[in-house]
């Protein structure tokens, strides 16, 4: 075969959020098949150091950068390689409608809704690990997906491993979904624990490694809220066929319980790589350096079901997910500025909970997000919400933290 040939049957790939965990797992695999693949788009945040050694890496055709201000440091260090650099909004959005065969949509928030939308339209296999563009966009989102006839490919752990699970069955068959939650590092602490848990601990967890935005969520269960929503959107399912359980092992991902009585699941090791594989060689399956299950190795693996008490985030998807309209995109926006205001100390942990539910209870009119600039609308309007919140019960912080430190 001559060159010319070899380069016409690999595939083209362009990486949404390169330089993030999903990122840089998804590099990873890329890097292992360089022969089967042609690299077109990576797209980074603001890591100019980590996007050029990726792009050189991969023999990208071009290199963007979210911040337009280290614009100048990435064409500084991919000087000379033949790979093209861009930054800015339109730059990214640009990246995601490059014609290519996958495209990992990775790029987190609201800032991923437009590039992955571009991406959508190509037609082709998008493996979305952006939760938002199904929670905040769910009905703008699919309608582009059956109006390009392009093909979304579940990344997070759980709804990879649903997809698996089902195996191609009619979805009349099932009788619900469980999708299975670890538990975070507060699985086991009381309120009065958490109330005072600082963001060290919050991000200490026991199971995953991710970026510092998902481990919040997770600490706090609003993640598993999010990925109710998202199963409801990718599976077609109302909000009572779908279940969590706490596993605090992470070895069972999702499960699929039949109308017959079967329960069929997916297993393996706590890798993104694996659900990332999975999409990335679909319908086939590749190879991973990922580390093979030995359960005899865990003897026991335990289910519970989740506390919505303490984890009241879970509670107040599942009570969006029934309202419908722009209650989702506000949950998500307000849930965004909960973490950011909780790792800068601003609230405290169960403060994020909180700040959701004052962001909803706020809400005076709840329609149906018919557009993108719908869902960005309210999604901006999320955000106002919640950091009004934010600025009403920080002096209450402050003053709570003053009294800690005198009677330390």
């Amino acid at each position: 075969m001559t060159d010319g040939s070899a380069r016409s049957t690999r595939r083209r790939i362009t990486v949404l959020g390169s330089t993030g965990s999903i990122g840089t797992s998804t590099v990873d695999l890329l890097a292992r098949i360089p022969d089967e693949i042609e690299v077109r788009a990576l797209v980074g945040g603001c890591n100019a150091a980590l996007l050029a050694e990726q792009a050189r890496l991969l023999n990208a055709e071009v290199a963007v950068l979210h911040d337009e201000s280290r614009h100048d440091e990435l064409k500084s260090l991919l000087a000379g390689t033949g790979v093209r650099t861009a930054a800015g909004r339109q730059a990214v959005i640009e990246a995601g409608a490059m014609e290519a065969d996958w495209t990992m949509a990775a790029i987190t928030g609201a800032a991923g809704l437009e590039p992955t939308l571009a991406s959508v339209r190509n037609g082709h296999a998008v493996a979305l690990a952006n939760k938002e563009a199904l929670v905040c966009a769910g009905d703008v989102m699919l309608r582009a997906v059956s109006d390009a006839k392009a093909t979304l490919l579940p990344v997070d752990s759980e709804h990879n491993a649903i997809a698996q699970s089902l195996g191609g069955c009619d979805m009349e068959t099932v009788e619900k979904i469980i999708l299975t939650a670890s538990g975070g590092p507060f699985r086991q602490s009381t309120l009065e624990d958490m109330r005072a848990a600082t963001p060290e601990k919050a991000l200490k967890h026991p199971t995953w490694s991710m970026g510092a935005k998902i481990t919040i969520d997770s600490a706090s269960m609003a993640n598993k809220g999010l990925e109710v929503i998202e199963a409801a959107r990718l599976f077609g399912l109302t909000e009572d066929r779908i279940d969590v359980l706490v596993h605090p092992q992470s070895v069972v991902h999702g499960l699929v319980q039949f109308r017959d009585g079967s329960l069929v699941s997916q297993m393996g090791s706590a890798d993104m790589r694996i659900p990332i594989a999975h999409t990335l060689a679909w319908p086939k399956r590749m190879e991973t350096p990922c580390g093979r299950l030995d359960l005899a190795a865990y003897g026991r693996l335990e289910f519970e079901a989740p506390d919505e008490v303490r984890f009241a985030p879970l509670r107040l998807a599942r009570q969006v997910l029934r309202a419908g309209g722009a209650a989702p995109a506000v949950f998500s926006a307000a849930n965004e500025i909960a973490v950011e205001a909780f790792l800068n100390r601003r609230i405290g942990f169960l403060g994020i909970g909180e700040t959701i539910d004052a962001a909803l209870q706020a809400m005076t009119e709840n329609p149906e997000l018919k557009s993108l600039d719908d869902v960005l609308h309210w999604d901006a309007r999320g955000r106002e919400l919640a950091e009004a919140h934010i600025l009403r019960t920080s002096g209450h912080l402050r003053n709570h933290l003053s009294e800690a430190a005198l009677n330390a």
